[in-house]
């Protein structure tokens, strides 16, 4: 029987469980009957993952005058859409953290990552876009589906990794080439196996090929120019030094003014080390 997407994610879902802290904030706030007080519960049940989130609500990244104790504070500041992605974000990081240095430098993965996210954010408010903090999400979860090859087929990870450093193509083709699919189906598998919202589905499965994207193009179209942007730069990389191809529909989908890039990109290279220091600092307990 050949390898698929699905039966890698079911493989790599015995090593990582799914974020369930996250799961039951997100039932809890699709039902209409809970409360702040409800949503704190299930956070404060998880002691080192409460810890966690005030230590990045309170760090230069937010930049907030006041000291904030507790997790409900952290809610009323933040906004419980922004507080549940933080717990998805954090639980995901430490779900992967067995990853080899060998293979990849996970500090330049995740700087990638990050960078993606800011990038996609202020990308969202140079259009326009509201709950722009869905666009950071999905910029940091873009390539999800990286880090399952990386821990279930690290040795052919490797030789795409290594194909993407010293040839032509570009890592998302390698994988093609030598497994059959790549990152982008796997991080789709993972997402609707873990239950994630639809648009971070999209995001993961067409961030290389936005032109495909079904329910949520304006997302998908933004994390690919993000995605590109900050591959140029290069803030770190997710394994991949090449620039992926960009599809000129996204860009005029979005219709960015090319001269306000450089300033953008200029503040992401302001608050990425400030976000980069809080997240992967924190102890993976």
């Amino acid at each position: 029987m050949s390898l698929t997407p699905e039966a890698l994610v079911n493989k790599s879902l015995e090593l990582v469980s799914p974020p369930s802290t996250y799961l039951k904030l997100n039932q809890l706030i699709q039902d209409p009957d809970s409360a702040l007080d409800d949503i704190s519960a299930v956070i404060n049940t998880d002691p080192a993952l409460a810890t966690r989130l005030l230590k990045i609500v309170n760090s230069p990244f937010y930049g907030f005058p006041s000291q904030i104790n507790t997790i409900s504070r952290a809610i009323t500041i933040v906004g419980t859409r922004e507080l549940m992605h933080l717990v998805l974000a954090t639980s995901v990081i430490n779900a992967f953290r067995g990853i080899p240095a060998s293979l990849i430098d996970m500090d330049d993965f995740w700087r990638h990552s990050f960078a993606t996210a800011i990038t996609a954010r202020l990308l969202a408010e140079e259009c326009g876009q509201k709950a722009t903090e869905r666009f950071f999400i999905a910029g940091l979860l873009h390539n999800i589906g990286s880090l399952v090859l990386y821990q279930s087929l690290p040795e052919l990870a490797g030789e795409a990794i290594r194909s993407a450093e010293f040839g032509h193509e570009v890592q998302f083709q390698a994988e093609q080439r030598l497994i059959g699919f790549d990152h982008t189906e796997v991080g789709y598998a993972l997402a609707r196996e873990w239950h994630l919202p639809h648009s971070l589905q999209e995001v993961a499965r067409y961030h290389h090929r936005p032109s495909d994207a079904e329910d949520f193009p304006i997302d998908v179209a933004i994390v690919h120019i993000a995605d590109i942007l900050v591959s140029a730069v290069p803030f770190g990389h997710s394994g991949d030094n090449h620039v992926p191809p960009l599809d000129p529909a996204a860009w005029d989908l979005l219709a960015l003014n090319e001269l306000q890039m450089p300033l953008l990109l200029q503040q992401v290279e302001e608050q990425i080390d400030r976000l980069s220091s809080v997240m992967l600092t924190q102890d993976a307990s």
